[in-house]
């Protein structure tokens, strides 16, 4: 593996020259700077980045941390993270914290170790930990943070309220996502809009975690709970598909005597049988997004809008029943 020095003397300049272009530190003249690019060419020289990221303050890597990446929702949105900053020159580096506070100050820990040049976090509460590093909130985002990328989740609720209403529902019950996050106030408040306006009455089962390791547990305990109700408005995608396989368990018929509509659109939500219903959120996108924006900001580029709110859409599969010619 060639040197800096190696590089300098190919180019036939200071060892301070080639760091100064490497770093892009100070003035390199034009003649100097064809003969250092043709050397690292020629030498195929590649920089060491732990080096280069002491003595820039910051590296060409990112951090991101994920509440819970067994969830099938947050792979996509790190895919479309890991797209967008491998495009712009930059690593990604991974933080699953799976609702564990001592484990996402750990990983904050490591981001700040390896000089990361910015934080995009889904975690909820960690933006006091951020210790003045660049970042943007993306899928769980307060009103008060400037760089953000989240979907309409109260007009998600109204949707998803409505095409429960539209479908003769009788007995709805809302699985209400957990307290500290936001989104689950906002999908509620839409929810409760449409079937207050329509005069459905409905009951509430508040749900401590959005953890996929918690799902069957939840799905029996609401069962339990709520052995006659006729429509259920999911907290998510993976508790959705939970009370489905425990219905099916009991003998309980979908969509006749339950229907059900979970939240995300899942890649596995159309492979199920039935197919589940839900409100689509575009989790590549928000992932693309919240890592441009990131990118722009870290580079002091123009940013057209700190907070972007990205569209939801529904999804109807066979864990509906049949739309009410007047509804």
């Amino acid at each position: 593996m060639a040197t800096i020095k190696e590089v300098a003397e190919l180019a036939g300049v200071s060892v301070a020259t080639v760091s100064r272009f490497m770093n892009d530190s100070g003035y390199v003249g034009k003649a100097s700077r064809e003969k250092v690019e043709r050397a690292i060419k020629l030498l195929d020289f590649s920089p060491n980045e732990v080096a280069r990221s002491l003595y820039q303050k910051k590296s060409k890597l990112i951090g991101l941390l994920l509440p819970d990446i067994a969830n099938p929702f947050f792979p996509l949105v790190a895919k479309g993270v890991e797209d967008k900053i491998n495009e712009s020159g930059y690593s990604l580096i991974l933080g699953n914290v799976q609702g564990d506070v001592e484990k996402e100050k750990e990983y904050l820990k490591i981001f700040a170790q390896n000089n990361v040049a910015g934080v995009l976090s889904a975690v909820h509460g960690s933006t006091k930990e951020f210790h003045g590093m660049p970042f943007v909130l993306l899928d769980r985002v307060n009103e008060d943070i400037e760089f953000a990328v989240y979907t309409d989740n109260f007009h998600g609720g109204e949707l998803a309220a409505q095409a429960i209403c539209d479908r003769q529902a009788k007995h709805v019950v809302i699985m209400v996502g957990p307290k500290d996050v936001p989104s689950s106030h906002e999908r509620l408040a839409g929810n409760l809009k449409v079937l207050n306006e329509r005069n459905i009455p409905y009951q509430l089962y508040q749900t401590d975690t959005f953890q996929f390791d918690s799902a069957e547990k939840t799905a029996q305990h609401f069962l339990d709970q709520f052995p006659h109700a006729d429509s259920v408005i999911a907290s998510n995608d993976v508790y959705a598909l939970a009370v489905m396989k425990e219905t099916v368990k009991r003998g309980i018929r979908i969509p006749e005597e339950l229907q059900i509509i979970g939240y995300d659109d899942m890649p596995f939500a159309a492979l199920a049988f039935p197919g589940l219903s839900t409100i689509a959120q575009p989790a590549y996108e928000i992932g693309y997004q919240a890592a441009d924006l990131l990118c722009r900001h870290i580079e002091n580029k123009i940013i057209p809008k700190k907070r972007i709110q990205l569209p939801v859409t529904l999804i109807i599969r066979e864990s509906m029943r049949e739309k009410m010619e007047n509804g």
